[in-house]
């Protein structure tokens, strides 16, 4: 009872439910504060594009937080950081790409730092000299994304923006083109050469160009492209040609293309189509000969200035070219001796045949048999020959020419050797060579000690006929003279006192028995005996005439 009194008296305990705490307005600021970056931090990350590395073997003028990518000149990234790569020798860029522009990274997108540049085809990057450098960007076609690029040591020379073609030219060497170089329709710049490389097996050279719109649509499968770096000079009978396509051209090299005169109009030639590129304009506009026949010529002269390419004539008229020049030892005369090769093209010559001759030539160009009889007539009975010509004196250069020479002996042509040999004949100049040398001959074997002994002797006589000439004029002029010089004393006054007479003749001239009269008279008498004189005098000469050197002999009583 004891226990239970006391347990009375002690207080007993309730259970009383926990009051909840209100948040304190304190903390409403840093919770919108924290929800708001979150808010940013997540709209960040949803409108941040990749992060993408390029590499470049240098990176002047690019700067982390201040370099932009620009992609037709709109910003599409900036660069994070610029550091060296790993083994030092190169520059890695981190840039971060817009959202938007995430599709463009593909992995054959090109990047390149843009910068002034000064080129032979033009000038660009000058609006980097107030804005400074930026990374230039062309997208790519892939559809395979990438993130890691190698950035460009040259911008690409053409633009995605530009509608066109692209094709390759074949060519044994590069020459002076380059990447920019410029081609040419009709003198007009058609498109560029974007790129070139080492065709397989290392003996060819295969160049990229690309031709705009609207010149690529006049590229078809008859299109000859050539060369038209530098000058193209000529010298004929107009005088000196001198072609070039542009200024630039001649400096930074340059092609050009076209259709030849003889084609037809071929099909639109097809993207990456590949040509030829040729060394020039002639030769690219040369019309393929359906029908070339070889021979050779064998000549004991110099072949200095005959060339491969030289052109050979038949009665002036170009018909084939040369295609080899060589020596051959010839086993009859143990000589060395020149050996040429040419081609000759029968249809050249019977398109310019007129008449009744044009169906002959037809058949003579079709019939191999015909061709051959037709030409051993024109070598064994009229004489045609093969000879060297000087083409150029200021050149000196050589071409193979066929005339008649109906003197030369009779030759038939073996028409079973592989290669058909044509007789020839010695050049002119040789021939003037020759007789200049026998000439020279001829003069060196002349007795020169001889003939100049009997000048001397010559000369002495000489000598001593003009000292007797001399004394002669001595004595003519001590025994001749004084008579000569009394007699045209004499005429010379008569002469003067009939001028006298005759100026007062209208004064005088009244009877006949005047003064004025008779004065002219007797002054008409003196001119009388003065030109008896001078006839005398002119008699004895014409008898003797030794008398002007020997002077005059007296009479023999």
């Amino acid at each position: 009872m004891t226990d239970n009194a006391d347990r009375g008296d002690l207080p007993q305990a309730t259970v009383v439910p926990k009051k909840h705490r209100r948040v304190s307005v304190v903390w409403i600021i840093p919770i919108l504060a924290a929800a708001i970056a979150i808010g940013i931090a997540v709209q960040r990350i949803l409108s941040e594009g990749p992060t993408i590395t390029i590499v470049f073997k240098a990176a002047q003028g690019i700067e982390a937080g201040k370099t932009f990518i620009k992609y037709k000149d709109v910003n599409i990234g900036q660069v994070s950081a610029v550091q060296l790569t790993d083994d030092f020798s190169k520059v890695k860029v981190t840039a971060k790409i817009a959202k938007n522009a995430a599709g463009l990274m593909v992995e054959d997108a090109q990047f390149w730092v843009v910068e002034p540049r000064i080129t032979l085809s033009g000038v660009s990057g000058l609006g980097t000299l107030l804005s400074g450098n930026y990374i230039g960007f062309e997208a790519g076609q892939s559809a395979r994304k990438q993130v890691a690029f190698t950035g460009l040591n040259e911008p690409p020379p053409l633009t995605q923006g530009d509608s066109g073609r692209m094709f390759t030219l074949q060519a044994s060497k590069l020459g002076s083109l380059g990447i920019g170089a410029p081609v040419y329709y009709r003198s007009l710049e058609a498109g560029q050469v974007i790129g070139y490389r080492l065709a397989p097996g290392g003996k060819s050279v295969n160049i990229d160009i690309f031709v705009k719109a609207p010149y690529d649509k006049y590229v078809n499968t008859e299109t000859r492209f050539w060369n038209a770096s530098g000058l193209d000079v000529s010298i004929g009978a107009n005088g000196v040609n001198v072609r070039t396509e542009s200024l630039v051209s001649l400096i930074a090299g340059g092609m050009a293309f076209d259709d030849p005169p003889f084609a037809s109009d071929g099909e639109p030639a097809s993207a990456n189509a590949v040509f030829t590129l040729f060394a020039d304009e002639t030769s690219a506009m040369k019309q393929p000969e359906a029908i070339a026949q070889h021979y050779v010529l064998y000549f004991n002269e110099s072949l200095r200035g005959l060339s491969v390419g030289a052109p050979v004539t038949l009665l002036g008229l170009q018909g084939g070219e040369v295609t080899e020049v060589g020596l051959d030892f010839d086993p009859k005369t143990k000589k060395v001796r020149g050996r040429v090769e040419i081609v000759t093209y029968p249809e050249r010559l019977v398109g310019r045949m007129h008449g009744k001759a044009v169906v002959a030539g037809q058949a003579v160009e079709h019939s191999a048999q015909k061709r051959h009889a037709f030409i051993q007539q024109m070598f064994e009975h009229f004489g045609m020959r093969g000879q060297l010509q000087s083409g150029s004196l200021l050149t000196g250069q050589l071409f193979v020419a066929f005339d008649f020479f109906p003197n030369a002996k009779k030759m038939k042509i073996d028409w079973n050797q592989e290669v058909p040999e044509l007789p020839v004949v010695p050049g002119t100049l040789p021939n003037l060579e020759e007789k200049v040398g026998s000439i020279l001959t001829k003069l060196d074997n002349l007795q020169w000690e001889k003939i100049g002994s009997d000048t001397r002797q010559a000369i002495e006589t000489f000598n001593q006929v003009l000292k007797d000439a001399d004394k002669a004029l001595v004595r003519f002029d001590s025994d001749l003279t004084p008579e000569i010089k009394s007699a045209i004393e004499e005429f010379r006054r008569a002469t003067a006192s009939a001028d006298r007479m005759i100026r007062n003749a209208d004064a005088t001239l009244v009877s006949p028995d005047a003064p004025g009269q008779q004065a002219l008279r007797n002054a008409m008498q003196e001119v009388a005996r003065a030109a008896r004189s001078l006839r005398v005098l002119t008699d004895y000469l014409e008898r003797h005439p030794e008398a002007l050197i020997r002077g005059k002999t007296e009479e023999k009583p």
